[in-house]
């Protein structure tokens, strides 16, 4: 997946620019990014805030974390089940 020019306190500051009055296609226009992009953004960090954004990012991190041991604990799993099964 190709990654944003923007971060998301970039484009959580453009959500409140047009919250505060100004239109989409000006918010879109300053930023270089077509309304599309702009509708997307609103769908996904719509009413977040910086410190939301943050916890987010920190779940998204430790998710990521417990499934990469759940693989390698899987993983060891099947290779002693394989090694015991084994008939010598």
């Amino acid at each position: 997946m190709k990654n944003s020019k923007f971060s998301e306190s970039q484009i959580i500051k453009a959500l409140k620019e047009h919250q505060q009055g100004r239109s989409v296609g000006d918010v879109s226009r300053e930023l270089g990014i077509d309304k599309s992009t702009f509708y997307y953004w609103r769908k996904k960090y719509g009413s977040m805030e910086q410190q939301q954004l943050k916890r987010l990012k920190e779940l998204e991190d430790e998710n990521n974390r417990l499934k990469q041991m759940y693989a390698d604990v899987s993983l060891d799993n099947k290779m002693l089940k394989d090694v015991l099964s084994k008939k010598f």
